[in-house]
């Protein structure tokens, strides 16, 4: 038997139902809110169904994980503070099967806290108490920023002898004939610097290119994903050998 609360969230959700997406319209329209207030996924939940998504709802990270695993969504809703684990750890377990985006709500409006959960492989914060017609505009910035990835003229793009290739085709990226697991904001980093090795980006057009234009966090953001990049490119990330710091700049590919 469904709860009171979901049973009041789609009656508001039928009551709100007008023009769909473009965006929800797509094959895949599921997303799924992991939150532990009852208000947070009724108001979500409602929005995002006015605009055309399959909202699935959790009050908590185990059963968010288990709902993720069954309906494979194209964006995740996830609280920083949740009752049984933290979203930091949930992130963190998500990342480790999929790069499906996610956006992270948190109560906690300190730069440390936001760089927290994008450290832990978040897309996109939003801070409570937030507007909800916000919430669904970042939504559609992530999927957009997700799907639009520019693809260089070339199919693959080698580096260091074969060490480290890209596949712009297939989206792969592979160290020493490995496959390695990125996020898509670590993947735009990646091919953006890889179009014309040796270049300098400034922070700014990094973060830009990576985060979209309609990005107004703070441009050391791009740190956090070189930060992660590093780890799983680089055999020692501590002595970058591929994505080097550019001094007063930003950072550049190096040519090898």
């Amino acid at each position: 038997m469904r709860s009171v609360p979901d049973l009041w969230a789609d009656r508001v959700a039928s009551a709100l139902q007008g023009v769909l997406s473009e965006e929800a319209m797509a094959e895949n329209n599921r997303i799924i809110v992991i939150d532990d207030e009852p208000s947070v996924r009724e108001v979500v939940k409602a929005y995002l169904e006015k605009d055309g998504y399959h909202v699935f709802t959790a009050e908590n990270g185990s059963d968010g994980l288990a709902l993720a695993e069954r309906h494979e969504p194209v964006l995740i809703v996830l609280d920083l503070l949740l009752p049984d684990v933290s979203g930091e750890e949930i992130c963190d377990e998500i990342r480790a099967r999929s790069d499906v985006p996610i956006l992270m709500l948190t109560a906690k409006a300190s730069e440390e806290e936001r760089i927290l959960g994008l450290q832990s492989g978040a897309d996109d914060y939003l801070v409570k108490p937030f507007s909800p017609r916000e919430l669904v505009a970042r939504v559609h910035a992530v999927l957009r920023r997700t799907k639009g990835v520019e693809t260089p003229l070339v199919q693959t793009i080698r580096f260091d002898e074969g060490r480290l290739e890209i596949d712009t085709v297939q989206h792969l990226v592979r160290r020493d004939g490995e496959p390695i697991d990125l996020t898509p904001n670590e993947y735009k980093l990646l091919t953006t610097l890889a179009r014309y090795p040796g270049r300098a980006y400034s922070r700014f057009e990094l973060i830009n290119r990576v985060q979209g234009y309609d990005f107004d966090g703070y441009e050391r953001t791009i740190d956090v994903h070189v930060k992660n990049l590093r780890k799983k490119i680089e055999s020692d990330p501590a002595h970058p050998r591929y994505v080097e710091m550019v001094m007063g700049v930003g950072y550049r590919l190096a040519k090898r």
